[in-house]
Protein backbone atom coordinates (compact mmCIF):
# COMPACT_ATOMS: atom_id res chain seq x y z
CA UNK A 1 0.00 0.00 0.00
CA UNK A 2 1.22 3.08 -0.86
CA UNK A 3 0.50 6.48 0.13
CA UNK A 4 0.90 9.12 -3.06
CA UNK A 5 0.82 13.02 -1.96
CA UNK A 6 1.17 14.31 -5.15
CA UNK A 7 -2.28 15.41 -6.73
CA UNK A 8 -1.44 19.41 -6.24
CA UNK A 9 1.27 19.61 -8.47
CA UNK A 10 0.56 16.36 -10.97
CA UNK A 11 -3.76 16.67 -10.68
CA UNK A 12 -4.40 14.27 -14.16
CA UNK A 13 -3.65 11.27 -11.49
CA UNK A 14 -1.09 9.94 -13.66
CA UNK A 15 1.49 8.82 -10.85
CA UNK A 16 -1.46 6.95 -8.84
CA UNK A 17 -2.57 5.60 -12.22
CA UNK A 18 0.55 4.13 -12.74
CA UNK A 19 1.26 2.58 -8.84
CA UNK A 20 -2.25 1.12 -9.55
CA UNK A 21 -1.44 -0.31 -12.66
CA UNK A 22 1.58 -2.01 -10.97
CA UNK A 23 -0.88 -3.65 -8.03
CA UNK A 24 -0.04 -1.22 -5.28
CA UNK A 25 -3.36 0.11 -3.55
CA UNK A 26 -2.77 3.97 -2.96
CA UNK A 27 -4.64 6.85 -0.56
CA UNK A 28 -4.00 10.23 -2.17
CA UNK A 29 -4.54 13.80 -0.94
CA UNK A 30 -5.26 17.11 -2.03
CA UNK A 31 -6.50 20.58 -0.98
CA UNK A 32 -9.50 20.00 -2.92
CA UNK A 33 -11.69 17.18 -1.31
CA UNK A 34 -13.93 16.70 -4.37
CA UNK A 35 -11.21 16.65 -6.72
CA UNK A 36 -9.94 14.13 -5.21
CA UNK A 37 -12.59 12.19 -4.29
CA UNK A 38 -13.38 11.95 -8.14
CA UNK A 39 -9.48 11.19 -9.56
CA UNK A 40 -9.78 8.24 -6.55
CA UNK A 41 -13.16 6.67 -8.39
CA UNK A 42 -11.84 7.20 -11.74
CA UNK A 43 -8.76 5.04 -10.52
CA UNK A 44 -11.26 2.16 -9.28
CA UNK A 45 -11.60 0.15 -5.96
CA UNK A 46 -7.81 0.22 -4.74
CA UNK A 47 -7.74 4.06 -4.72
CA UNK A 48 -8.91 6.16 -2.05
CA UNK A 49 -8.71 9.90 -2.11
CA UNK A 50 -9.14 12.67 0.75
CA UNK A 51 -8.81 16.31 1.22
CA UNK A 52 -5.88 16.98 3.01
CA UNK A 53 -3.60 20.50 2.95
CA UNK A 54 0.09 19.62 3.70
CA UNK A 55 0.42 22.50 5.92
CA UNK A 56 -1.92 21.13 8.64
CA UNK A 57 0.25 19.73 11.45
CA UNK A 58 -2.26 17.01 12.16
CA UNK A 59 -2.05 15.86 8.04
CA UNK A 60 0.18 12.75 8.63
CA UNK A 61 -1.65 11.20 11.39
CA UNK A 62 -4.54 11.34 9.59
CA UNK A 63 -3.28 10.17 6.70
CA UNK A 64 -1.77 7.16 8.19
CA UNK A 65 -4.83 6.69 10.07
CA UNK A 66 -7.00 6.29 7.31
CA UNK A 67 -4.30 3.92 5.37
CA UNK A 68 -4.39 1.81 8.26
CA UNK A 69 -8.24 1.54 8.32
CA UNK A 70 -8.50 0.88 4.56
CA UNK A 71 -5.86 -1.36 4.70
CA UNK A 72 -4.10 -2.32 7.46
CA UNK A 73 -0.59 0.02 6.95
CA UNK A 74 1.13 1.07 4.50
CA UNK A 75 4.69 0.73 2.58
CA UNK A 76 5.48 3.96 1.34
CA UNK A 77 4.64 7.24 0.55
CA UNK A 78 5.50 9.52 -1.74
CA UNK A 79 5.50 13.19 -0.88
CA UNK A 80 4.56 16.39 -3.37
CA UNK A 81 2.99 19.96 -3.26
CA UNK A 82 1.70 22.02 -5.70
CA UNK A 83 4.89 24.13 -6.66
CA UNK A 84 4.74 27.96 -4.18
CA UNK A 85 4.32 30.84 -6.41
CA UNK A 86 6.46 32.68 -8.51
CA UNK A 87 8.57 35.79 -7.93
CA UNK A 88 12.25 37.25 -7.17
CA UNK A 89 14.01 37.69 -4.41
CA UNK A 90 12.74 41.93 -4.14
CA UNK A 91 8.84 41.06 -4.04
CA UNK A 92 8.72 37.98 -2.39
CA UNK A 93 7.04 38.93 1.59
CA UNK A 94 7.61 37.58 4.57
CA UNK A 95 4.22 35.91 4.69
CA UNK A 96 5.10 34.31 1.39
CA UNK A 97 8.01 32.78 2.87
CA UNK A 98 6.36 31.34 5.91
CA UNK A 99 3.46 29.98 3.60
CA UNK A 100 5.89 28.43 1.56
CA UNK A 101 8.02 27.03 4.10
CA UNK A 102 4.78 25.49 6.17
CA UNK A 103 3.51 23.51 3.01
CA UNK A 104 6.54 23.04 0.94
CA UNK A 105 9.42 22.12 3.30
CA UNK A 106 7.84 21.24 7.45
CA UNK A 107 4.52 19.79 5.58
CA UNK A 108 7.06 17.22 3.59
CA UNK A 109 9.26 16.92 6.71
CA UNK A 110 6.09 16.01 8.94
CA UNK A 111 4.61 13.67 6.23
CA UNK A 112 8.25 11.87 5.70
CA UNK A 113 9.17 11.32 9.42
CA UNK A 114 5.48 10.41 10.77
CA UNK A 115 5.51 7.88 7.67
CA UNK A 116 9.77 6.75 8.76
CA UNK A 117 7.90 5.86 12.82
CA UNK A 118 5.47 3.29 11.18
CA UNK A 119 7.65 1.56 8.41
CA UNK A 120 9.42 -1.10 8.70
CA UNK A 121 12.32 -2.89 6.18
CA UNK A 122 11.34 -2.74 2.70
CA UNK A 123 9.49 0.75 3.53
CA UNK A 124 10.40 3.85 1.27
CA UNK A 125 9.61 7.23 1.16
CA UNK A 126 10.08 9.27 -2.07
CA UNK A 127 10.12 13.55 -2.05
CA UNK A 128 9.25 15.15 -5.01
CA UNK A 129 11.17 17.88 -5.82
CA UNK A 130 12.13 20.15 -8.30
CA UNK A 131 15.04 20.61 -10.73
CA UNK A 132 15.90 23.98 -8.58
CA UNK A 133 16.95 21.59 -5.79
CA UNK A 134 20.28 21.37 -8.42
CA UNK A 135 19.99 24.55 -10.21
CA UNK A 136 18.17 27.59 -9.15
CA UNK A 137 15.29 29.01 -11.76
CA UNK A 138 15.18 32.58 -12.54
CA UNK A 139 12.04 34.22 -10.82
CA UNK A 140 11.27 31.30 -8.91
CA UNK A 141 12.87 32.48 -5.36
CA UNK A 142 10.85 30.61 -3.31
CA UNK A 143 11.23 27.20 -4.93
CA UNK A 144 15.16 27.97 -5.33
CA UNK A 145 15.38 28.25 -1.65
CA UNK A 146 13.52 25.52 -0.09
CA UNK A 147 13.79 22.70 -2.83
CA UNK A 148 17.41 22.02 -1.90
CA UNK A 149 17.21 21.94 1.98
CA UNK A 150 14.40 19.34 1.21
CA UNK A 151 16.78 17.43 -0.94
CA UNK A 152 19.43 17.94 2.00
CA UNK A 153 16.69 16.68 4.36
CA UNK A 154 15.95 13.35 2.27
CA UNK A 155 20.06 12.40 1.90
CA UNK A 156 19.78 12.62 5.78
CA UNK A 157 16.99 10.81 6.21
CA UNK A 158 18.26 8.57 4.24
CA UNK A 159 21.54 7.79 6.23
CA UNK A 160 19.01 7.26 9.26
CA UNK A 161 16.91 5.09 7.76
CA UNK A 162 18.91 2.96 5.32
CA UNK A 163 19.91 0.64 8.53
CA UNK A 164 16.44 -0.22 9.13
CA UNK A 165 16.06 -1.45 5.85
CA UNK A 166 14.07 1.75 4.53
CA UNK A 167 14.57 3.80 1.31
CA UNK A 168 14.58 7.59 0.75
CA UNK A 169 14.65 8.86 -2.58
CA UNK A 170 14.24 12.08 -4.12
CA UNK A 171 12.34 12.47 -7.58
CA UNK A 172 12.62 16.28 -9.66
CA UNK A 173 11.10 16.48 -12.30
CA UNK A 174 11.71 19.28 -15.42
CA UNK A 175 9.37 20.81 -17.01
CA UNK A 176 6.35 18.66 -17.48
CA UNK A 177 3.25 19.51 -19.39
CA UNK A 178 0.99 20.07 -16.58
CA UNK A 179 -1.25 23.09 -15.58
CA UNK A 180 1.62 24.40 -13.15
CA UNK A 181 3.65 24.70 -16.23
CA UNK A 182 1.50 25.83 -18.51
CA UNK A 183 0.58 28.82 -15.84
CA UNK A 184 4.87 29.59 -15.28
CA UNK A 185 4.98 30.27 -19.55
CA UNK A 186 1.38 32.16 -19.33
CA UNK A 187 3.56 34.78 -17.20
CA UNK A 188 5.74 35.51 -20.29
CA UNK A 189 4.20 37.93 -22.69
CA UNK A 190 4.10 35.45 -25.32
CA UNK A 191 3.96 31.89 -23.70
CA UNK A 192 4.51 29.96 -26.69
CA UNK A 193 7.75 31.65 -27.53
CA UNK A 194 8.47 31.10 -23.99
CA UNK A 195 7.70 27.65 -24.50
CA UNK A 196 9.83 27.49 -27.65
CA UNK A 197 12.44 28.73 -26.51
CA UNK A 198 12.63 26.17 -22.68
CA UNK A 199 12.25 23.26 -24.91
CA UNK A 200 15.14 24.72 -27.30
CA UNK A 201 17.62 24.20 -24.12
CA UNK A 202 16.21 20.44 -23.35
CA UNK A 203 18.27 17.66 -25.16
CA UNK A 204 15.29 15.95 -25.79
CA UNK A 205 13.81 19.11 -27.33
CA UNK A 206 10.22 18.87 -25.45
CA UNK A 207 8.29 18.84 -22.31
CA UNK A 208 8.20 15.45 -20.69
CA UNK A 209 4.30 14.47 -20.30
CA UNK A 210 3.26 13.46 -16.59
CA UNK A 211 2.94 9.79 -17.46
CA UNK A 212 6.74 9.76 -18.06
CA UNK A 213 7.15 11.20 -14.71
CA UNK A 214 4.49 9.27 -13.18
CA UNK A 215 6.14 6.04 -14.74
CA UNK A 216 9.45 7.16 -12.61
CA UNK A 217 7.75 7.78 -9.79
CA UNK A 218 6.35 4.49 -9.75
CA UNK A 219 9.61 2.55 -10.44
CA UNK A 220 11.16 4.17 -7.46
CA UNK A 221 8.72 3.29 -5.03
CA UNK A 222 8.50 -0.28 -6.38
CA UNK A 223 10.73 -3.25 -5.01
CA UNK A 224 12.48 -2.79 -8.77
CA UNK A 225 14.35 -0.25 -7.09
CA UNK A 226 15.49 -2.00 -4.19
CA UNK A 227 18.87 -0.78 -3.88
CA UNK A 228 17.92 2.76 -4.98
CA UNK A 229 18.52 5.20 -1.94
CA UNK A 230 19.84 8.22 -1.24
CA UNK A 231 19.78 9.84 -4.43
CA UNK A 232 18.19 12.68 -6.40
CA UNK A 233 16.61 10.82 -9.82
CA UNK A 234 16.39 13.97 -12.84
CA UNK A 235 12.89 13.48 -15.02
CA UNK A 236 13.87 16.16 -17.55
CA UNK A 237 14.73 15.60 -20.74
CA UNK A 238 18.62 15.66 -20.23
CA UNK A 239 18.24 19.73 -19.17
CA UNK A 240 20.51 19.24 -16.05
CA UNK A 241 24.02 18.92 -17.68
CA UNK A 242 25.67 18.55 -14.20
CA UNK A 243 26.62 14.56 -13.41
Amino acid sequence: MFLPECFEEFPDHTEHDSTVADGARVVFTGRDGRRTAEAAAELGPHAAGVGVDNADPHAPHQLIALAGELHGGFDGILVGVGGPPAGDVAATTDAQWAAAFESVFLGAVRLARAAAAEMTAGGVIGLVLSGTAHEPAPGMALSNGLRPGLAGFAKSLADELGPRGIRVVGVLPGRIATDRMRDLDGLAPDPDARRTANEAAIPLRRYGTPEEFGRAGAFLLSPAASYVSGVMVSVDGGARRGF
